[in-house]
């Protein structure tokens, strides 16, 4: 009996709410006033009747609904603020203002909701008087805390300073608060380090760190040189909260993995070596040598840089060993030798000696999958297949078997089988794992599209030849390859993939220029397909990056803003986009 009542209240309350958003006010008049005899302590209801009246500007009628109900209900300070709104719309400005003074001297008396009434405030918009409201609740009660409210009133303000002092305060208060001041800091911060914001932000930063050595401060600093891509200024910050935490060391891990992200080479060596430098923990050691190594590896240009680097990883496998520890290492060194270096068979003869011996079945199957991987470079497929099928017999539903079985796809379709290939891919779409899952349906559909009107698969054929081509390190055979099939099936579905697939290898050889062309082709021709969305942000990047075109840029990131909701780029495009078009505070 009791469901039935609460579900009639709930549905009478509805009937009234759909009558006031369709416009039928005295409809929604009639219904509320027909609930509110059941429910006379209904605030919600109350409110629905006075905006109905309100939006047929029968004002007297709401003020006489609100005074009726000032002493009757439960949250006197709301309805002082809705009587005082109401004496607002009809420009009754001193009643409105000594209605609104009322609520906030119940706030002041300890006698109303603050939460509630501060609400009612900001649903108005009448922020000043959400503000006064929770300061002075605050005042009289320090255990409650409106930093947050007080802080997105006043970004809405523009008043940036306070709204960063009240997430600051809120954060000193309860340290699990600095993802959510970060999150909406990030709405003020730019990467350019003149806008207003951000130069606010940091005044305010380092004056709290002179009177208060509170290390948030130094990580808050750290944060904003980091968004700024100010990485040496980031890692000054990271060495003072090192030393102040004894040792803790996640942080200069962060801004390395950061700063190799973003090609910052020289910054990432310097905190590489000061890693090595200051860490007690050899695994951290071992790793950021690797890193050092793997960032000498990308800017080797001569076979005696590259032979130097051999002599480093053979060093330091010989002092520490070819154990657990060093498997990552293992496996970075057997490719550099094969894929860099061109020395496929020694690469293969390392790693087959190092699964020989005893190790965990995983670390077994990661040098196991390099190994594979160099088969491929050298086009045994099948031995490649049998270590790829190996790994999924022995590691199931996991991430790693899921990875040797896209592989497994992978190497089938550079052999040329690709209904096998499609087999796997199927599966493999809806894998737990959004990355594998994205590029199984990338590839299944490259196979799909380019096998239904050519029975023979030619074009398909050639195109899997150049992906195995860049995947050997021969860009220049690829590129030849690709401009061939451009050739030879021009109008065909392969088009717009060897046009992309083309352009980010002329990219990779710095021939910008033709690969903005290659996007601008697939933008003309094709800009209803499936990588319309690639070529607008590669393109953009181009332009904002290497042809230092930055209208350009910004018109491709509006572009896939307002046509491209789904796309992978959207998030990255509106920040983009705000960047280039110079917004400072919202």
């Amino acid at each position: 009996m009791v469901f039935v009542f609460a579900f009639a209240k709930a549905q009478s309350e509805q009937l009234a709410r759909n009558y006031f958003e369709q416009g039928e006010y005295e409809k929604a008049i009639f219904s509320y006033r027909k609930a509110l005899k059941k429910q006379p302590t209904s605030q919600n209801l109350l409110l629905g009747l006075v905006k109905s009246y309100q939006e047929l500007e029968q004002y007297n009628e709401a003020e006489a609904v609100l005074l009726e109900n000032e002493n009757n209900s439960r949250s006197r300070g709301v309805v002082l603020v809705e009587l005082g709104y109401n004496y607002q719309l009809q420009a009754r400005d001193s009643m409105a203002q000594n209605a609104y003074a009322q609520a906030i001297n119940l706030i002041a008396e300890n006698r109303t909701s603050p939460y509630q009434v501060g609400r009612a405030f900001e649903t108005h918009s009448l922020l000043e008087e959400a503000i006064q409201t929770y300061e002075v609740a605050m005042e009289i009660n320090p255990r409650i805390n409106f930093d947050i409210q007080l802080a997105k009133i006043y970004g809405e303000l523009g008043q940036v300073e306070k709204m960063f002092s009240s997430y600051l305060d809120l954060v000193n208060r309860k340290a699990t608060y600095i993802g959510v001041a970060q999150r909406n800091f990030g709405q003020y911060i730019t990467e350019d380090p003149f806008n207003e914001a951000n130069g606010i932000f940091r005044k305010l930063l380092l004056k709290r760190l002179q009177s208060d050595q509170n290390i948030l401060y130094n990580e808050l600093l750290s944060w904003l040189f980091i968004q700024q891509k100010d990485y040496r200024k980031a890692f000054t910050q990271e060495k003072a909260i090192f030393k102040r935490t004894d040792g803790n060391i996640e942080g200069l891990i962060d801004l390395a993995n950061i700063t190799i992200e973003d090609k910052e080479y020289v910054v990432a060596k310097d905190i590489l070596a000061y890693i090595k430098e200051v860490s007690y923990d050899d695994s951290i050691k071992l790793e950021a040598e690797q890193q050092l190594l793997e960032i000498d590896v990308q800017q080797a240009s001569s076979q005696e840089e590259r032979q130097d680097i051999k002599t480093r990883y053979e060093s330091i496998l010989e002092t520490q060993g070819t154990g657990e520890l060093t498997v990552p290492l293992q496996i970075d060194y057997a490719h550099f030798m094969a894929f860099d270096m061109g020395l496929v068979p020694e690469g293969i003869t390392y790693l087959k000696a190092r699964i020989k011996e005893p190790r965990g079945r995983f670390n077994e199957a990661r040098l196991k999958m390099e190994l594979a991987d160099i088969l491929v470079l050298d086009e045994k497929f099948n031995q490649a297949l049998i270590y790829y099928s190996q790994i999924q017999n022995k590691i199931k539903n996991n991430m790693i078997s899921q990875e040797a079985r896209f592989k497994v796809a992978k190497t089938s379709y550079y052999k040329g089988d690709f209904q096998w290939a499609d087999t796997q891919l199927n599966v493999l779409k809806g894998s737990a794992t959004q990355l594998i899952a994205n590029d199984a349906l990338e590839l299944l559909l490259v196979i799909r599209d380019n096998s239904q009107d050519d029975s023979l698969q030619t074009a398909l054929k050639k195109y899997a030849l150049g992906d195995l081509l860049a995947y050997q390190n021969k860009p220049k055979e690829a590129i030849r390859l690709y401009s061939q099939i451009l050739e030879e099936h021009k109008g065909e579905d392969i088009e717009d993939e060897a046009l992309l697939a083309q352009a980010l290898l002329y990219e990779n050889e710095g021939a910008y220029a033709k690969a903005e062309k290659n996007y601008a082709t697939i933008i003309d021709f094709y800009k209803d397909g499936i990588l319309a969305d690639d070529a607008y942000y590669r393109q953009a990047k181009l332009y904002e990056n290497e042809l230092a075109k930055p209208e350009k840029a910004k018109a491709n990131y509006e572009r896939i803003i307002f046509d491209f909701a789904d796309s992978i780029y959207f998030v990255e495009a509106q920040k983009r986009y705000r960047s280039l078009r110079g917004d400072d505070i919202n």
